[in-house]
């Protein structure tokens, strides 16, 4: 049995690719083909259709055929909200780096103003 830290490890290494993420974050407005995917995402099908094997071996991502395009949407909503959660703690890890760049460009005034020329 995969100790339960190595099975997060796994998952969070499957989700390490720019195109996966893009996917996901494109996914949660609802099921797109994958036309649509490759428009929004600009890369090759080929490159494309790989990235989408790994979601769907992965379980997070489900393709349905209808007619002649494939559908592809997330396999449940905590997909999403784990997007939503990336997102959160990206915009706070940003925002407490851009107030501790503040206080070192003050920091740097404050001293460049007491120096004598």
């Amino acid at each position: 049995m995969v100790p339960l830290y190595q099975a997060k490890a796994e998952f969070f290494r499957m989700l390490g690719h720019p195109v996966r993420i893009r996917v996901l974050e494109l996914l949660q407005d609802g099921p797109m083909p994958v036309r649509d995917l490759l428009a929004a995402i600009e890369i090759e099908r080929s490159s494309l259709s790989q990235q989408l094997a790994v979601l769907r071996r992965s379980g997070i991502v489900v393709g349905v055929r209808e007619g002649d395009t494939v559908m592809y949407s997330l396999a449940g909503p905590d997909v999403a909200e784990l997007m939503r959660a990336a997102r959160r703690i990206l915009t706070e890890l940003i925002t407490g780096q851009q107030d501790l760049l503040a206080e070192l460009r003050d920091a740097d005034a404050d001293a460049t103003a007491g120096s004598p020329a």
